[in-house]
């Protein structure tokens, strides 16, 4: 007796659990109370919430190459960097700063096409070295442009004249809005049938194509999604500190921020890189003023990480407790089974 199997056609897919109601509440009460923080907390602290936004959505976009794509890249700081002056030279061309931080995220997308046919000729560990040689050629070509300040870097004084409670409201808001823009992006990107081709690419990239995924075009577009954001956070960066040196924003410091947060919040999760972040940005201002034992702390916290969170403070979380605020996954709800169709037409007939 053959026995029937399930075809492509007959399987019904349906998304997981939806957000939990407790969660949703949660969530819009926490974007609530963020965003009327300017009017009811001191400069400074909004000041430095505008880091955590940063440190979010970099961690954010590395998460989308790494965790979901298989794409492991310490080069990100490329497109952080060339944000940053790209915001600067819309700027100086007379586009207002903030509106100029979208600009330049657009430039980073742009850039990051004809780099993308060059990285992806890389494989595996050949991938992270040549992403990370792709940032210092950058840097080295924006510092040889001397309208942008040379190796010295430049400041942007288009901001200066305005009163620095309303420039530090205005520049939170719109950190702010990019932070919930890039984590609602990655969870629409990932909730559709990229998600679903990212999952099979980074599971297996060769099973994937030979499935009919089209895998370069899934990573092209998740490649150009994690420039654009990278560049947003550099743009921010330009704005809120009103200077901009290449050695420092296209430091490498910058994707080992990013592989710290989502290692300890959960790689492959879209909590994971808010988790990481909070905690990062606590440690480091816990942790600022104590020289170099804040890196020695940061090395210890990372290696205990990987030894026994593997999965990540989120993963472990998500796993013992079913709970996701982010549900992007797929099951299967029915299967019609082959023959069976044509057994029920013919009693009937």
């Amino acid at each position: 007796m053959t026995t029937a199997r399930p075809t492509v056609d007959s399987i019904h897919r349906a998304r997981t659990a939806r957000p939990s109601t407790v969660g949703t509440l949660l969530g819009s009460a926490l974007i609530v109370v963020l965003a009327v923080m300017p009017f009811v907390a001191y400069a400074d602290v909004t000041d430095q919430l505008v880091t955590l936004f940063v440190l979010l959505i970099i961690a954010s976009m590395w998460n989308l190459l790494a965790g979901f794509a298989g794409l492991v890249s310490v080069g990100q700081q490329a497109y952080i960097g060339i944000g940053a002056y790209g915001t600067l030279a819309f700027s100086l061309a007379g586009v207002q700063p903030w509106l100029a931080i979208l600009l330049g995220a657009a430039v980073c997308a742009a850039v990051s096409l004809p780099t993308s046919l060059l990285a992806f000729r890389l494989r595996g560990d050949y991938f992270a070295v040549g992403t990370w040689v792709i940032a210092e050629v950058y840097r080295l070509l924006i510092i040889r442009v001397p309208g942008l300040g040379g190796p010295s870097g430049t400041s942007l004084t288009q901001l200066s004249a305005i009163d620095p409670a309303l420039r530090g409201a205005i520049t939170y808001w719109v950190a702010f809005a990019l932070a919930l823009a890039t984590v609602g992006a990655c969870f629409l990107l990932l909730r559709g049938r990229i998600g679903l081709a990212l999952t099979a690419v980074r599971d297996n990239e060769s099973a994937a194509g030979s499935l009919g995924v089209d895998v370069v075009r899934a990573k092209r577009i998740v490649y150009l999604v994690a420039a654009a954001g990278a560049g947003s956070a550099g743009g921010l960066l330009l704005v809120q500190a009103l200077s901009v040196q290449p050695d420092a924003i296209f430091s490498v410091q910058w994707s080992a921020y990013m592989i710290f947060i989502v290692v300890l919040g959960g790689t492959g999760r879209i909590e994971g890189p808010i988790v990481g972040a909070v905690i990062f940005f606590a440690l480091q201002n816990l942790l600022s003023d104590y020289g170099a034992w804040y890196l020695v702390v940061l090395g210890a916290v990372s290696v205990a990480a990987a030894i026994w969170l593997p999965e990540g403070i989120w993963g472990l979380v998500a796993r013992r407790t079913g709970f996701r605020f982010f549900p992007i996954g797929f099951e299967v709800t029915g299967v019609r089974l082959e023959g069976v169709g044509r057994r029920r037409r013919a009693k009937a007939g």
